[in-house]
Formats: structure tokens, C-alpha cells, sequence
């Protein structure tokens, strides 16, 4: 690698940096005929500087309260998850259960309780099943490779495993950043997303990496919509455990925007796995705003565009109904002036000042039809620019969703 140096690992993950371990088990939790892994554990031999992003919805998963407080002592060294069951809705109980989740992974690892972290994800309005959790603990087995395991056992609707790593070199230090995620369906979120939980083994300062990770997040996951919907169980999360040996990153250090720029790669990353898998999800719908007043305004227009239900089912249907798209921007809230829009979506040219130009509809109909969806849009108005990303809306979301219980 040269001096300043990020490279995504081949077949990375969240135990990709040093000191992490990981492991799964098929607890029973989720009710399928075939058992399939829904409990796991990440660990790190050594305790890490944690922050993190929940979920703004104003009903939470139980986790979310405890973990909001162990964000604020800025430590942990376990993080215990499981799917099938959100643990939301569930009251005092549901708070004593996310508790003893993190008493008996600590018990089992031979820590203590304040550091391990907790998340559930499934469905709403059902208690944990704490005997299955407590068997299942039990049975979870930690290694250098089973952040597969864990990234398989966080997954709902999703169709595949979301996982990655990048190697770093900046200046004559190295390390490695990694993480895994999910989230399919319930994809609209704000500070947060589904699941992602990141490590490193970088030493960062507590406040650059709170920083960082917002930063990285407001870019990122904060930028993606498959329906519109945000989870109660919404979490992000990183782990830093130092064990690569560099100095100290700090706000204004000499490593600090290559962390920033490694983070935000992987990130995007997922971000844009997440929307590419949305619930019954054909095309990755990408959407970019430029000429807009404010980063807000770009943000928000992006976001809008590329949650309408009316964009989603035109690019699902390869329909070139573009002007589905001007209005989504014009509803959105931002300043957006008819005589000066630029729209192109892949490469064919639409609007130019406002006006109509000459074009095929079957090269729209092509570009709709690629697994990946780029849409442009230019306001003309300022400087500030946004991406966000999204997926189709087909008659399989709706399947999935009547029949999510049954």
C-alpha cells in the first residue's frame, strides 16, 4: 500500500480487525422449519473506545435505553444480538430481558455486564424468548472468522449477509476497519439504520470517533429508503480497540481523514447493500442532486425522490414516466425553480433550463431495466450536492409484508 492507503479485504467482515471474535448459534428464536442461525456475539479481547446511533422513533426496541447509556460511558467490549424478536412493546419485562441478555453473554465471556452492548431486531410486540437466549448463549462459539456467522444470524428479510472490510495505511501506521449489517424492509431511517455494527482496531479519541461516525452515517445510511418506514430497533454502532498500535487519532491529527474517508467508504457500502436489498427489491435506485441551495436541501430532495412510491414502482416497471421524479423534488420542501432543473437519468438527457428534450423512451425504458438506477438531478440554484440510494417497489414487498407473521 502507498502512504496514504484504503483497499477493501476480500471476503472482510467485522472480525476483519485485530482482537475481535465472533459467533452464532440457531437458538430457536426465529419459528422456521429449518433452523437458521439467529443469536450471536461479538467480542474483543481487549475493551474499546463505542459510539453509536439509535433509532428516532419514539417506540423503542428495550435495548435501545441501555444501550443509549453505555454509548454515554463510551466503553464496551461484547455486543449480543438476535433476530426474530425486536423486544419492543414489551414494557418493564422487555428492559429486565434486554438486561439479562447482556448478564449472561458477560457470565459466558467472563466480563462484566455495564460492557456488553445488546440489540434485537424482528418482530414487534412479542417478549423475548429468555430461555431459548439463555440456552443459546451458552452455545456460541467465538472465532477470528465468525463475523460471518453473526452478520447470517442478524438477518431478518434480508436476502444475503451485508459485510465488509478495508485495509488502511496512512502515514507508517496500518488498521483495519470492518462491519456487517442488515436491514430490509423498514428502511428509512434517521441517525441510524437497521443494524450496523462496526469495529476497528485503530486507537481513536472517544469524541472524534462520536464525531466521525456521524459524519460517516449522514452520508451513508442516513441517505438510503426502501419504504419509507424506520424500525424501533435501529442501531449503529463502533467499536475501536487500539490493537493495531497507532497513534492516537484525534480530531486534527495527521491520520484523522484517512480514518474519516475509510469509514465513509464502508459506509456507502452498505448503504447501498441495504437499499439493493430491499424487501422484494429488483434495482438499486440511485438518486443525486446537485445545484442545490444547502447540503440540507440536496439531502432532503434526494431522499425524497428516491422514497416515492410513484419513482419506485415507475423504475420497477421500467415505465419512463420521469416526470414522477420533478414532482417528488417540487413536494419535497426544498427551493426548486421549474426554469432551471437539469434531470438525466443514466445517460439520457431529459430537462435542460426547465425544457423538454428531444429523447427516446426506449432509452429510458433501458436504463430502468439495468440492476443499478442512476438518476441525476441538477437545481441550478447553488453548490451543495446529496446522494441517496433506494430500491423498486414490487408486488413481492407487498407479499412479504402481508404475510410477515404468517
Amino acid at each position: 500500500m502507498g502512504k496514504n492507503q484504503i483497499s477493501f479485504i476480500t471476503g472482510g467482515t467485522a472480525t476483519s480487525p485485530q482482537g475481535f471474535r465472533a459467533g452464532a448459534t440457531c437458538a430457536g428464536i426465529k419459528k422456521k422449519a429449518v433452523p437458521t442461525l439467529d443469536l450471536g456475539i461479538l467480542f474483543s479481547e481487549v475493551p474499546c473506545v463505542v459510539a453509536g446511533l439509535l433509532t428516532t422513533n419514539k417506540i423503542q426496541s428495550a435495548h435501545i435505553s441501555l444501550c443509549r447509556e453505555r454509548f454515554q460511558r463510551g466503553r464496551a467490549i461484547a455486543l449480543v444480538a438476535n433476530s426474530g424478536c425486536a423486544n419492543a412493546c414489551t414494557g418493564e419485562q422487555g428492559l429486565a430481558d434486554a438486561a439479562e441478555m447482556a448478564e449472561r453473554t458477560a457470565q459466558a465471556i467472563g466480563i462484566e455486564p455495564e460492557d456488553v452492548l445488546m440489540a434485537s431486531t424482528g418482530t414487534t410486540g412479542q417478549p423475548l424468548p429468555m430461555k431459548l437466549i439463555r440456552d443459546g448463549i451458552n452455545q456460541i462459539i467465538l472465532s477470528r472468522d465468525g463475523g460471518h456467522e453473526l452478520a447470517r444470524a442478524i438477518m431478518t428479510t434480508d436476502t444475503v449477509p451485508k459485510e465488509t472490510a478495508v485495509a488502511v495505511r496512512t502515514g507508517n501506521s496500518e488498521f483495519t476497519i470492518g462491519g456487517i449489517a442488515k436491514g430490509s424492509g423498514m428502511i428509512h431511517p434517521n441517525m441510524a439504520t437497521m443494524f450496523c455494527f462496526l469495529t476497528t482496531d485503530a486507537a481513536v479519541e472517544l469524541e472524534f470517533l462520536r464525531t466521525s461516525l456521524r459524519q460517516a452515517v449522514d452520508i451513508s445510511l442516513n441517505m438510503i429508503s426502501v419504504d419509507g418506514d424506520t424500525s424501533p430497533s435501529d442501531t449503529v454502532l463502533i467499536m475501536a480497540n487500539g490493537m493495531a498500535g497507532n497513534e492516537l487519532i484525534t480530531r486534527g491529527s495527521p491520520q484523522a481523514e484517512t480514518f474519516q474517508q475509510a469509514l465513509e467508504q464502508i459506509c456507502v457500502y452498505m448503504a447501498k447493500a441495504l437499499a439493493r436489498d430491499g424487501e422484494g427489491a429488483t434495482r438499486l435506485i440511485e438518486v443525486t442532486v446537485n445545484g442545490a441551495l444547502s447540503i440540507a436541501d440536496a439531502r432532503l430532495a434526494a431522499r425524497t425522490i428516491v422514497r416515492s412510491p410513484l419513482v419506485k414502482t415507475a423504475v420497477h416497471g421500467a415505465d419512463p414516466n420521469w416526470g414522477r421524479i420533478i414532482v417528488a423534488a417540487g413536494y419535497s420542501g426544498v427551493e426548486v425553480v421549474e426554469s432551471k432543473i437539469d434531470l438525466d437519468i443514466g445517460d439520457v438527457s431529459l430537462l435542460k433550463r426547465g425544457k423538454p428534450v428531444p429523447y427516446s423512451a426506449q432509452d429510458v425504458v433501458r436504463v430502468f431495466e439495468q440492476s443499478e438506477v442512476p438518476i441525476r438531478l441538477n437545481l441550478n440554484l447553488g453548490t451543495a450536492s446529496a446522494t441517496a440510494w433506494g430500491c423498486d417497489l414490487s408486488e413481492e414487498y407487498v407479499t412479504i409484508n402481508s404475510k410477515y407473521m404468517t
